[in-house]
């Protein structure tokens, strides 16, 4: 019997597709970044936005609000732990980053937050 993924990624693509090509554009170059730091990485659209997941729980996520994009690092304690790097560049509310096309997220930090949170979610995979 096969197992069922939540991996959808022709949701996250239909997901996209709905949004100004600026916001798209933004969001892609996101997803694809993410993709490169883990190759093994999944998705879904959950709650509306799109969710990259690994070692069978949420990593990050992303979605386009009315005034700015946001990028959640599924972690308030990883965000309070990088507070001060993330609003040297960007406004931070809880777990989530605010930015815009205009203002992309640093790679580097990307890269960061996303290796941490892998860790996080191996951690708690190893109990």
């Amino acid at each position: 019997m096969a197992t069922k993924t939540k991996n959808d990624p022709a949701a996250v693509e239909a997901y996209l597709t709905t949004l100004p090509e600026d916001e798209r554009q933004a969001l892609e170059s996101l997803r694809r970044l993410i993709k490169e730091t883990i190759p093994q990485v999944e998705e879904r659209i959950s709650y509306g936005t799109a969710v990259m997941f690994s070692v069978g729980r949420d990593l990050v996520g992303f979605g386009a609000q009315k005034k700015h994009l946001s990028f959640f690092t599924a972690s308030p304690k990883l965000a309070v732990a990088m507070k001060d790097e993330i609003t040297k560049t960007h406004k931070l509310s809880g777990a989530t980053i605010h930015f815009t096309p205009v203002n992309p997220l640093p790679p580097m930090l990307v890269e960061k937050i996303i290796k941490a949170r892998l860790s996080e979610n191996e951690a708690l995979r190893k109990g």
